[in-house]
């Protein structure tokens, strides 16, 4: 038998204290190996315990969590999973420590101070072998310090896309999808439509965060929106999102059917959808994440005659998703993170004239140089040909 997880569990209540022990004791590969009631405690006996895994509590007294997983990233950075109340104030703290390095997160159920926790412990647990997977995986740095703000956006002219880009991602999302959409420009000529994973509530404050750190405009994804050049939709916790080709437009359509691989939303909910409506200029990208969500609907973008991206596994913080289409070959390319912005904005960015007119320069080229190559051959045959006669 393998060795056990080791987990510090981290929270400022006596009571959760000990009902996180004890639903992780369901599980005989992890060992907790101690509880600390705040971010002092916490950091004196991850020296003394040498713990595998941290689960953290955001709010404490005397030393909160971020200022807890702040210090934890400097002195000896381990896999920490953010386990914090749901609310805006906290969910946009979970967004910033993501930043930070945690590695993932869970919302403590509405009812957990009633003792309720049985709903998420199997998402606990799934959470913490990840994370103990991901250990050595270099998280991407945060492109946009909290002080900074890009200049306000102007307004765009509303461009229907060049290309339907759609993402699938899960684990070690938001930092990822940061890095990316921070390269490319405001005047990019596809739309970019993302599946995260991520509970109801927390993808409006995502899309907000990404909408202040990067040049594109982000928003959460609203039934009927249009796709526009430029413009980034985040689909929203607890939803499915789908694409139509209107008379109107090209729009979102937001639905409440049934989990697809245990998700809403789903990242094969809308891969199969875009490559229903868009086929040959559909492109779906399948990033960091674990499990194999997205995976199917990759193989229907690239069977539609669409171009398939995975991020490459080295990159990745969990490459449970990008490898589940990578082994299946229904990846196209497999490029890494530092590499997906640039690949972006020059095979989907530039201008439709300069594109007809670099391939029409292109045709010229190789035409001239055809006729060249012919005139010369006729040239080097004629002498021979005429001393012969």
């Amino acid at each position: 038998m393998s060795e056990r997880i080791r987990v510090l569990v981290v929270d400022d209540s006596a009571l959760m204290r000990k009902l996180i022990p004890a639903i992780l004791a369901r599980d005989a590969s992890i060992e907790v190996v101690g509880t600390a009631m705040d971010g002092a405690f916490a950091l004196k006996k991850i020296e003394e315990l040498l713990p595998d895994v941290v689960t953290l509590d955001l709010e404490m007294p005397r030393m909160d969590g971020m200022e807890t997983l702040r210090l934890i990233m400097r002195r000896a950075p381990l896999p920490v999973i953010l386990f914090s109340t749901h609310s805006k104030e906290g969910g946009y703290a979970t967004l910033k420590a993501l930043a930070m390095g945690a590695v993932d997160f869970l919302a403590k159920p509405k009812d957990a101070a009633a003792g309720h926790l049985d709903d998420i412990a199997d998402q606990l647990i799934a959470k913490i072998k990840v994370a103990k997977r991901a250990v050595g995986r270099k998280l991407p740095p945060a492109v946009v310090g909290e002080e900074l703000h890009l200049p306000k956006k102007a307004n765009r002219a509303m461009l229907p896309p060049r290309r339907v880009i759609a993402i699938g991602i899960s684990t070690g999302g938001p930092n990822a999808l940061q890095f990316v959409l921070s390269q490319i420009p405001a005047d990019f000529l596809s739309t970019i439509l993302v599946v995260q994973h991520m509970p109801e509530g927390f993808t409006e404050m995502f899309a907000k965060r990404l909408d202040e750190c990067c040049a594109l405009e982000v928003h959460e994804a609203r039934s009927g929106d249009l796709l526009l050049a430029g413009r980034v939709l985040i689909c929203p916790g607890n939803r499915h999102m789908m694409v139509r080709r209107m008379p109107r437009g090209d729009m979102v359509i937001l639905s409440d059917s049934a989990p697809v691989n245990g998700h809403r939303p789903s990242a094969d909910v809308l891969f199969h959808s875009v490559a229903q409506e868009f086929g040959l200029i559909a492109v779906g990208i399948l990033m960091t994440g674990m499990g194999d969500d997205g995976a199917e609907g990759l193989g229907a973008v690239k069977a539609a005659g669409g171009m398939t991206i995975a991020q490459s596994e080295d990159t990745c913080v969990v490459s449970g998703m990008p490898r589940a289409a990578i082994v299946k070959g229904y990846a196209n390319k497999i490029i890494p993170l530092d590499g997906l912005g640039a690949y972006l904005v020059s095979n989907y960015g530039a201008d439709r004239g300069a594109t007809e007119k670099t391939e029409k320069l292109e045709k010229h080229d190789k035409h001239d140089k055809n006729e060249k190559s012919d005139k010369h051959e006729k040239i080097e045959r004629t002498p021979v040909s005429s001393q012969r006669s």
